[in-house]
């Protein structure tokens, strides 16, 4: 990652921020040395001698003792030198009884953005002796995060494809951000008797690839007749044109599947019908298990009569031989709030469906040889809507930069992975934000914009 360094014209106040690791971009200077971008050509490096440095390593240890938790890498940290006229703790937190007053009027503050999302402001002085964490951050230094793409990487060579679920349209509007994000698939979610032909023909016709998730009637999935007719309609979509099927939708949750009837082994005769008459009809349609709702909701047994967990509901599958019926293993994920880079350190707990390779493991490791499809992943964020509804406010904190940024390491770690089939990302322009917030987990933001578009656009290459 590189720094960036931001010269702010004024008295005692020198701004840089950085990304991860410090390490420094040259730019050209003009003749009084002074950069012609107004991006500064020195700043703080990883040095034992850079008095910045030095103390936002003060800053950094200080801030690790008091979360008890090692800091060693940030997703950004800037700086200001600073004069305090009243006393380096003033306005930052209150004295401790016992606490003498530090006489410290010059020094740093830092605010550092850890890599979840969380910022702390820490005041340093010049001789490091005084080291002050804030209640809170009393105001942004630098200003907002530089605009455009983030650098996520490029995603590796390999089979991977990039889509996204649209509200079951497909018009010029979608076309723009579909074209911004560098996106290849579609996606759209269907009912058996819905016409589809137009939509498909026209995502087709636009250049586009469709994937198909379809769900039926949950009280009648049981019955073989009504497998049937269920079969016939994921077969005309085949025929639509259609270039990827979901047979049904998180069939572990009884929203889904008829309480009492959940478990793996039940849904496997519906996946292998699916298969068998698709690929007589259109071989070359990928065949796509159903993804299961990541949860643990159902506790150390596993399954009760209302659902079962993800990873007993795929152990329940594999065991019924699923893996013969499918050209790709359906895989879920969509409550993560720290980056996908990371394996532990949720502030929730470390339930493995909070991590996106844990979550994923659950799925593949019933499945050793085959690939995973993502039918949908997301990360919601409430910013430009408001408050999130209640069961929704572990997301409270994640801002669109960071949806952005981590769908954006989620596409190249998938592609790095060498395994991931498809990674379609829920949603490009849903707007409903009530007691299911699907606006929240939009790319496309109330404002018209769409970050993770330019993050996936630049991460595709």
């Amino acid at each position: 990652m590189k720094l960036r360094a931001v010269l702010v014209i004024g008295a005692m106040m020198l701004v840089v921020a950085t990304v991860v690791t410090p390490i420094l971009t040259a730019t050209a200077s003009n003749s009084a040395g002074l950069p012609q971008n107004g991006i500064a050509q020195t700043g703080p490096t990883a040095t034992p001698n850079d008095p910045a440095w030095l103390g936002f390593s003060v800053a950094r240890d200080a801030l690790s003792e008091k979360l008890n938790t090692r800091i060693t890498l940030v997703q950004r940290w800037q700086f200001a030198q600073t004069e305090f006229p009243y006393g380096i703790i003033e306005g930052c937190r209150a004295l401790e009884e016992g606490e003498e007053e530090p006489k410290e009027y010059f020094g740093w503050r830092y605010v550092i953005t850890l890599l979840n999302g969380r910022q702390y402001e820490v005041r340093v002085s010049f001789n490091l002796q005084a080291v002050i964490i804030c209640d809170k951050v009393t105001s942004d230094i630098g200003g907002p995060a530089p605009a455009g793409p983030q650098n996520v990487g490029t995603v590796a060579a390999g089979p991977l494809e990039v889509g996204v679920q649209t509200p079951n349209r497909f018009g010029s509007t979608e076309i723009q951000y579909m074209q911004q994000g560098g996106f290849r698939w579609v996606k759209f979610q269907a009912r058996p008797g819905v016409d589809f032909s137009g939509l498909i023909s026209s995502a087709k016709a636009a250049g586009y690839k469709v994937l198909m998730s379809v769900v039926g009637d949950k009280s009648q999935i049981m019955n073989a007749s009504y497998q049937d007719s269920y079969v016939d309609y994921l077969v005309a979509l085949a025929n639509d044109g259609a270039d990827a099927i979901e047979v049904w939708n998180e069939p572990n949750l009884a929203r889904e599947w008829p309480a009492g009837q959940i478990n793996g082994a039940n849904y496997v005769p519906l996946l292998k019908k699916a298969y068998e008459a698709i690929k007589a009809a259109k071989p070359n349609v990928i065949v796509i298990s159903a993804s299961p709702a990541p949860t643990g909701a159902f506790g150390a047994a596993g399954c009760t009569s209302e659902g079962c967990n993800d990873d007993v509901f795929y152990q329940q599958m594999a065991q019924a031989g699923a893996g013969a019926y499918a050209d790709c293993i359906g895989v879920h994920y969509n409550e993560g709030i720290i980056s996908p880079l990371l394996n532990s350190g949720d502030p929730r707990d470390n339930y493995p469906t909070r991590y996106f390779g844990a979550n994923l493991n659950r799925a593949m490791a019933n499945f050793p040889g085959e690939v995973a499809c993502f039918t949908e992943i997301g990360y919601l964020s409430p910013e430009g809507y408001g408050p999130l509804p209640g069961a929704f406010a572990w997301a409270k904190d994640t801002s669109v930069a960071e949806q952005a940024q981590w769908l954006g390491e989620a596409v190249v770690l998938s592609s790095q992975l060498g395994y991931v089939r498809l990674f379609i990302i829920f949603n490009l322009n849903f707007t409903s934000y009530g007691a299911d917030p699907q606006g929240g987990y939009a790319i496309v933001r109330p404002d018209g914009s769409c970050p993770a578009c330019n993050t996936i656009k630049s991460a595709l290459g």
